[in-house]
């Protein structure tokens, strides 16, 4: 065999090595995306869930008495 088919073979053969690398890397990074996107978004939902289901309570929650106004300055 000559040398040069050995070290093509080789040389094809840690390409397809990194490729395999770089796509577990890539998949790993977007699970761990996806996964802190769910968790931000999970508690978003759920309010927003809850809202859905009691629309008064969710009115209630945001009265003119809850709210704080800050006084200016001076």
């Amino acid at each position: 065999m000559d040398m040069s088919l050995v070290a093509a073979l080789l040389s094809a053969q840690a390409g397809a090595v990194q490729q395999q690398v770089a796509t577990a890397t890539l998949k790993s990074n977007l699970d761990s995306q996806k996964s802190a996107v769910e968790t931000l978004l999970g508690g978003a939902s759920k309010r927003f869930r809850l809202r859905m289901l009691h629309p008064a309570s969710a009115a209630a929650s945001i009265s003119p008495r809850n709210l704080k106004f800050r006084q200016p300055p001076g």
